[in-house]
């Protein structure tokens, strides 16, 4: 068997910046690399163990025993452990054994680089090289054009082990997912998919949030380049690809990056600061440099090799707060008595500023459930840097406005209205997530009050109120039919609820709703401005009426667009207007083909020159029942 020979693909330089905190493509240098060294084929090993004893690498090439092929310490006090093994073929399963200097504890490890892994439950890294033929080229031109916010942002939310799935209760695989998710996308008309974390993790109950192979997509549905595939078929669609990334907690798994060298390695020593009461989860280091480098590194990795074009920060306020999920005695304020982590803010604007000045036409996106100020605002004015973050306060107060019965929400108007008094303090992207739909919340459609038409009336309401509103949108899968269920991570989507009108017209629905957006400059082109919005009326409480102007970069664009939130028809009702001329109907959630009652406006209506709404100019409108009107003038 052959020995280990000693090697690196580390400068000095190199090492420098890793101690610095400032090595973003550590990727290229750690984990098993597939190299050719004098004329022999073989894998390159390097691992970050301080306060190790001794590593090895060990795996069926040598019958997993320990101390067969161990590495060399390099001399500069990196604590990185490295050697060259050769003749060990792509497809090779590993781990790290390590022996601890703490009492000589032994440990073993997958590796925390691999860019593959087995598919759980086995839990070993497989030596994989990430070589692709690319075919979005087109795409990758054009992406800053796509990806910019004043451009439509309608994001499709997928869960990939239970969007749809094959029988007997099978995955579906990356390459079929290539087929049948990227064609269903694009029909719906879509901008952008996001996907539940695809890293890999051990625990299906999960959804993913529990990461152990940071640069690793999960093997439950194919191998790196399978992924590469769905990703490229994505982009010549035409459509971006956001990824969740989690850099908030992991997992505390035997094989993962807990106590990984017999040391709080990634994680805070501090159980305050390194332990998630909530998710019983170990919490990164982010005053460590090392760790910096280690996730500023998995950012750009999944930008650089799988071209992804987004990434949406999850539990971002967890990582914010001290004192997050902490009771009195259990958190210590920072240095100057508050209760902000100081070095997660630290890292989160370092972490924005490497990823926007390394890649053109990315975003980046945070799930930020409190107020805290300027999540998406550059760094060089205070901000965190974020481009986008999610308006939790939006959905909430929807949500519930929606879920009283019609008779009552002439007396809950704020709670829609609310939003627009800080709906430009940040670049807001409107969530109907997954975690609106589990954990006895019903599904959407099944927290709207009614009998079935007003539901689906309500539904339909809801989600053109949401396209219509500032702001970037994004649904979860199931969704834009009426999913009925809960969603279940173990089973398919309902799909045959699409041979029921009620579920069909909401599709019809999502679908008329993405063109709209996309064909509407009003909604889109300043979509994170307050010049982009116009209140009419937000005030008929008595009708449970608001209307609203929505505006492009030319007045021409301008849409005037009016919710009726009961199920009543109004008849003859009056808005003002900013101007003379006619209006026309151009979106109207009650259409028959969206099995509505089919109310609309059959003829453009003339303004007249008759004061309203505190404005010089007015026009007398038919409101279908919960419904959307949206008109243009003409």
């Amino acid at each position: 068997m052959s020995k280990v020979i000693s090697h690196s693909l580390f400068t000095d330089f190199d090492i420098n910046l890793f101690k610095a905190g400032k090595h973003f493509q550590l990727y290229e240098k750690l984990g098993a690399h597939l190299i050719e060294l004098n004329g022999v084929q073989g894998v390159y090993f390097a691992v970050w163990a301080p306060t190790a004893h001794s590593v090895s690498v060990v795996g069926d090439f040598n019958f997993w025993t320990q101390g067969e092929h161990e590495l060399f310490v390099r001399w500069d006090s990196s604590g990185i452990w490295e050697g060259f093994i050769p003749n060990i073929p792509k497809g090779t399963t590993y781990k790290y054994k390590i022996l601890s200097n703490n009492g000589g504890l032994i440990t073993e490890k997958a590796d925390p680089f691999a860019f593959y892994c087995e598919k759980p439950p086995h839990t070993a890294s497989v030596v994989w090289d990430l070589n692709h033929n690319w075919e979005d080229s087109k795409w990758m031109k054009t992406r800053k054009e796509h990806n910019d916010l004043n451009k439509p942002y309608s994001v499709y939310e997928v869960h990939l082990g239970s969007w749809k799935r094959a029988e007997g209760n099978r995955f579906l695989s990356y390459l079929e997912l290539a087929e049948d998710l990227v064609s269903y996308v694009k029909e719906m008309g879509f901008t952008h998919v996001e996907f539940m974390p695809i890293m890999e993790y051990p625990y299906d109950p999960s959804w993913g949030y529990q990461l152990v192979g940071y640069f690793a997509p999960t093997s439950r549905f194919g191998n790196p380049q399978d992924f590469m595939v769905l990703v490229d078929k994505l982009h010549q669609a035409g459509i971006g690809v956001i990824l969740d990334w989690v850099p908030s907690h992991f997992p505390d798994d035997a094989h993962g990056l807990g106590y990984f060298d017999g040391s709080n390695l990634y994680e805070h020593p501090d159980r305050r600061k390194g332990y998630h009461p909530d998710w019983k989860s170990l919490v990164f280091n982010y005053g460590r440099n090392e760790v910096r480098s280690f996730l500023i590194s998995n950012a750009l990795f999944w930008l650089h090799y799988y071209h992804i074009d987004g990434l949406r920060v999850d539990a971002v306020a967890s990582m914010l707060y001290l004192d997050y999920s902490r009771n009195d005695g259990e958190w210590e304020p920072n240095i100057f008595g508050g209760r902000e982590n100081l070095d997660t803010i630290s890292f989160l604007k370092e972490f924005n500023e490497v990823v926007y000045s390394n890649f053109e036409g990315v975003q980046t996106i945070a799930e930020e459930s409190t107020s805290f100020p300027m999540v998406s605002r550059p760094t060089d004015v205070g901000g965190l840097g974020f481009g986008m973050k999610w308006m939790m306060g939006w959905m909430h107060d929807t949500l519930k406005y929606f879920q009283k019965a019609t008779v009552y929400r002439k007396y809950h108007q704020n709670d829609l209205t609310f939003s627009m008094t800080y709906a430009f303090t940040e670049n807001f992207m409107l969530p109907l997530s997954h975690d609106e739909v589990v954990y006895g919340k019903k599904s959407i459609a099944d927290r709207m009050p009614g009998d079935e038409w007003q539901k689906f009336a309500n539904l339909r309401l809801l989600y053109s109120y949401m396209f219509t509103h500032p702001g970037a949108n994004l649904l979860f899968m199931g969704g834009e039919f009426g999913q009925m269920a809960e969603w279940n991570f173990q089973e398919s989507l309902d799909w045959h609820l699409l041979q029921y009108a009620v579920h069909n017209g909401v599709q019809e629905l999502i679908k008329d709703l993405n063109l709209l957006y996309k064909s509407q400059p009003a909604l889109y082109e300043k979509q994170f401005s307050p010049e982009g919005f116009e209140w009419i009326n937000y005030s008929d409480h008595q009708n449970a009426v608001i209307s609203y102007i929505r505006k492009g970069n030319e007045p021409k664009d301008n849409l005037i667009i009016v919710c009726n939130f009961t199920q009543i028809v109004r008849k003859n009702y009056r808005i003002g207007v900013p101007k003379k001329g006619k209006l026309t109907e151009i979106f109207n959630s009650d259409l028959k083909k969206y099995n509505g009652s089919n109310v609309v406006n059959t003829v453009a209506t003339e303004v007249e020159s008759s004061p309203y709404d505190g404005r010089d100019y007015s026009a007398e409108l038919v409101l279908p029942p919960l419904s959307v009107t949206v008109f243009k003038y003409i």
